[in-house]
């Protein structure tokens, strides 16, 4: 398929900062994620998110499938809408993929999933993508009613080695046909950034090339700095790296937790002005721990400031 050629749109004047009521529509169907390990920690989830959050649950590599279908399960039980990852490369083959769907719709009732290749640089098998894994047709004779897929905006070194973003665009356009010839309720769930500017630019990208998946946008919870350039450097974050170092250079600032206040403020602000915005909610990576993300969420209006418990 030949790429695109897209030409940058004319710059937009800033968005003025978002009002707390921006701010609270934009938070407004948020989503979370967590692992087995981190989910065990935390009582009771009814104490600390809205009812009917969508939770992701990671799948990382070694964690027995026993675990995550359990932690889908408890989850579910809570009152939650639960999405597995997926990660095509350390999963065998088709079998082993028709049996973990069949586990978590008989343990957990899970009817959505993320589909992403995963982390190892070896696939254990025969999958190396989520194409490969939409392709298998087993998600949709299991009756999985939504599926998400990644996005980069700022690209991802792990599919385009050499820089740039060909043939991460080439992928979403394969996954924009794949919605448009099936029946499948697709999202984007990108890679946490920093900056807002060069997410809108990727997400008005997007749609001017005719990718009209909606996107809901990965943002890193509150915690202390080091934790988050650690993290941000291991998972590939891109050139908004620099906020982060920015704000190193300060020592006074190391040991205090850096909140999400600036992007979110930016993106609820062009959301509010540009209201087809592409990007429909926000995805939470806590890596500040998930008590302290939702704690954020609730002090800043997410589901109008409400855990399950208080509604």
């Amino acid at each position: 398929m030949a790429l695109l050629k897209f030409r940058a749109p004319a710059a937009m004047p800033a968005a003025p900062a978002a009002d707390s009521a921006a701010l609270e529509a934009f938070l407004k169907g948020y989503s979370i994620e967590v692992m087995p390990r981190t989910a065990e920690k935390v009582e009771d989830f009814r104490d600390l998110l809205p009812a009917g959050t969508r939770v992701y649950i990671a799948h990382i590599e070694g964690t027995p499938i026993v675990d995550m279908v359990a932690t889908a399960k408890r989850l579910t039980d809570e009152g939650y809408n639960v999405m597995p990852h997926f990660p095509a490369r350390i999963i065998k083959d088709a079998a082993t993929l028709e049996n973990w769907i069949a586990m978590y719709q008989g343990e957990a009732d899970v009817k959505q999933a993320l589909l992403l290749a995963g982390g190892v640089s070896k696939p254990h098998g025969e999958f190396h993508s989520s194409m490969q894994l939409m392709e298998t047709g087993l998600f949709d004779k299991a009756g999985f009613t939504r599926l998400h897929v990644a996005g980069h905006p700022e690209g991802n070194r792990d599919i385009d080695p050499n820089g740039g973003d060909a043939a991460v665009m080439e992928a979403l356009r394969w996954k924009q046909s794949f919605a448009e010839r099936t029946d499948a309720d697709m999202a984007i769930a990108t890679q946490f950034a920093f900056e807002a500017k060069p997410i809108i630019a990727w997400a008005h990208r997007l749609k001017a090339e005719g990718i009209d998946l909606p996107i809901h946008i990965g943002i890193a919870g509150p915690a202390k700095l080091q934790t988050l350039i650690k993290f941000a450097i291991a998972c590939g974050v891109g050139p908004s790296l620099k906020v982060l170092q920015k704000r190193a250079k300060d020592v006074t600032k190391l040991l205090m937790p850096f909140e999400p206040n600036e992007i979110l403020n930016d993106l609820a602000a062009h959301k509010a002005a540009n209201p087809d915005f592409n990007i429909e909610s926000v995805h939470f990576f806590p890596l500040g721990g998930i008590k302290t993300n939702a704690q954020w969420a609730i002090d800043h209006g997410g589901a109008s400031g409400r855990p399950a418990n208080q509604n």
